[in-house]
């Protein structure tokens, strides 16, 4: 079977001979050029790190920025078309509202995550519309505890102890994977992924980087938050000074 698109990919909506869709692959590829974007679900709440690459020194600090507050108790990290993205998290603000208009109570993330899972699906059905570029995360702290959920432009929706999307995506992963992820609090996975940023940017073909850092959690009584600049500070110190070691023991 061909493995480009020859004619198949003209159209969400058609299937290669080979079971593929290939416009969502494409999508896919949107969201492997960004940069990299990590959710931890933590014992006391969920943590997110962005690594938004600086194209221009002209661009003002913090803004065009990749994290987001859908509800009080929700945030969102997004990973792919910036566009794309604020389209969902409209979207994402609209069924929250709706949701506490109509019952009196904040929706569980949960819910939110299954509704717009449905919307971002949708876009892969018809041929008068193009997938969705990104990978989105939901994280939340309430009742039930700390949540973690991603969406991907296909519309799959599935729960997470960490995971991370982007052009480093693999060797986020990695370092994730060593971390005891349901024995951290906040304050310490805020450090650790900050240093896995660091650790994975490539300042070879990605030299200028702005970090985002938010979490929603016990230390923040259930508030999804940006931290606040001394932990922000702190946690980029810690990252630094891992390198620097880290490099120090390659040398050796």
């Amino acid at each position: 079977m061909s493995s480009i698109g020859t004619g198949y990919d003209l159209s969400a909506s058609t299937y290669s001979p080979d079971g593929r869709v290939f416009q969502i692959e494409y999508a896919s590829k949107a969201v492997e050029n960004s940069g990299t974007a990590i959710g931890i679900r933590c014992k006391d709440g969920v943590v997110f790190a962005v690594e938004k690459l600086i194209t221009s020194k002209l661009h003002e600090p913090k803004s065009n920025r990749r994290i987001f507050t859908i509800d009080k108790h929700i945030g969102m990290a997004a990973a792919g078309l910036i566009a794309d993205s604020r389209k969902i998290v409209t979207r994402s603000r609209d069924e929250a509202a709706n949701f506490r208009f109509t019952l009196a109570q904040p929706i569980p993330v949960k819910h939110l995550v299954d509704r717009v899972s449905g919307f971002v699906h949708a876009h892969t059905l018809y041929s008068a519309v193009r997938p969705f570029g990104f990978n989105v995360m939901y994280g939340s702290y309430g009742s039930e505890g700390p949540r973690l959920y991603m969406i991907d432009p296909s519309g799959i929706a599935l729960g997470y102890f960490g995971c991370a999307v982007g052009k480093a995506k693999q060797a986020a992963k990695t370092e994730i994977e060593k971390l005891k992820t349901q024995e951290l609090t906040c304050k310490d996975a805020i450090r650790e992924v900050a240093k896995i940023i660091y650790t994975v940017h490539d300042e070879v073909k990605d030299k200028e980087f702005e970090l985002e850092l938010s979490w929603v959690g016990e230390v923040t009584g259930g508030l999804h938050q940006f931290v606040p600049d001394d932990v922000f500070e702190d946690a980029v110190q810690y990252a630094k000074e891992a390198i620097k070691e880290s490099d120090s023991e390659d040398e050796l």
